[in-house]
Parts: C-alpha cells; structure tokens; sequence
C-alpha cells in the first residue's frame, strides 16, 4: 500500500510531539486528521493534507464523531496516534481523587476509546498501525506522578493486549515511551530541574520532538512489517 493512499489520526496533536507526528506523517504523503481540544490552536495548521478535528478522547462520543468524520472525509483509517495526554503532578499522599481520575480518563481511558473505536475498520481492511504514546515514567515510575505513571504503565499493557488480539489480521500496534523531550510540558521545570535530569541521560542532552516523530513514521509505515507489541524508548539512554 503507498503511503500516499494512507489516512491517519492523531490525537493531542495541537502542539509538541503530537504535532511533530502529524507534521511528519503529512510530509510522508499521508492524510492526517489532527485532534484535540484546543481549536485556536489546531487552526495553525495549513497544510492541505491535515484536518483538524475538535475532539476530547475522554468522552466516548466525542471520539466516535471523530471516527465517523475521518471515514466520512477519506473512507478509510490506516494509522493512528495516540498522543493526547494531561499531566495533575502531586505526591500521592496528597492526590486528590479528581487529579488520580482526571489523568486516568484522558491519558488511559482515553486511548482506550480510540482503539476501541477504530480497530473494527482496521480489521474490515485486514491493516492497521496503530501506536500509543506511553512514557518512561510508565517504565520506571516518578515521585510525584503517581498518576501519570499508572496511565501509562496502563498504555503499555494495553498495547501489548492489543498486539496480540489483531496480530492475524495485518495490525501492528506498538507503544512510544519518549523520556524528557524538550517540549512546552518540560519548558516549565526551573533550569536546576532540567540540569538535574540531563545529568542522568547517558547521551548527556534532551531529547527533540523530531526523535519521536521518525520513530513514530517508522512503526506505521510499509517499512515495518514485523515488529509489533513492543515498548520503545525515546531517551537517550535514560532508562536501560
């Protein structure tokens, strides 16, 4: 299949990594639909193979008119991202019970929706790419980000789940778990924070939404056939 016949979502596609994936994928020939909840944002788009959708993965019906404008529009669904995420830091002494579900419901519950609401197309094709963002912290765990952690700890076994139930029918589904990454979410620690972390990443430097992006393009194109279910760490050695 050319890359140029492919459509793919992504999802919390509004700025950073997401927006790095779906500027890549749209550079590789793809139709992109380009979701999030920021519809200011989504409007700096102007490339003419993007369309932006306004959509909040945490509501099932939201995602499911997302799916339902992407195959009305192009027909089909080839790929999918699944970026969108928040983070409601906060020792889990201190944890409210809104800050531990709000995070579950975007980041994980959230993903879950997506794949939910576009594996059924995927199988009628007998193809499919899909690819989760998930974190090192979902890997190794973080203080104050017991939330987050879980998430995507949860990201990760969903992925290799899902892996394994459409394996047969030509859907590879792998997860992403980027480290510190120079983006707006990062940009917020103090510069003690960020010296703190760089010091222990073997390759001595953050990490570029550019890193993520390739890597992301790889899974879900042609060039890979044969590796799916799998945990890939974006983090210059950070966790080995």
């Amino acid at each position: 299949m050319s890359e140029f016949t492919k459509t793919a979502i992504v999802t919390g596609a509004s700025r950073g990594i997401g927006k790095a994936i779906a500027l890549r994928l749209a550079e590789a020939g793809m139709n992109v639909a380009v979701c999030a909840r920021n519809e200011a944002i989504l409007s700096t788009y102007n490339d003419s193979r993007i369309m932006p959708v306004i959509a909040d993965v945490s509501d099932f019906n939201q995602v499911e008119e997302l799916v339902n404008q992407v195959l009305e529009q192009f027909g089909r669904i080839d790929v999918v991202v699944n970026n969108a995420g928040i983070t409601r830091d906060n020792l889990l002494m201190r944890m409210s019970n809104e800050e531990w579900e709000q995070v579950l419901q975007v980041n994980l519950t959230g993903t879950f929706y997506v794949c939910r609401a576009v594996i059924r197309q995927m199988l009628k094709q007998r193809y499919g790419r899909i690819v989760n963002i998930a974190s090192v912290v979902g890997v190794a765990g973080n203080p104050g980000q017991a939330n987050y952690a879980a998430a995507k700890a949860g990201i990760i076994g969903l992925t290799k789940s899902l892996a394994k139930e459409v394996a047969s029918r030509q859907i590879l589904v792998n997860a992403v778990a980027p480290g510190y990454i120079d983006t707006d979410m990062t940009q917020v620690l103090s510069e003690q924070q960020k010296q703190s972390i760089v010091n222990h990443i073997p390759l001595g430097r953050v990490g570029q939404v550019g890193d993520v992006a390739e890597l992301v393009h790889y899974l879900v194109s042609d060039t890979n056939m044969y590796i799916t279910g799998q945990v890939i760490n974006v983090d210059g050695g950070l966790v080995i």
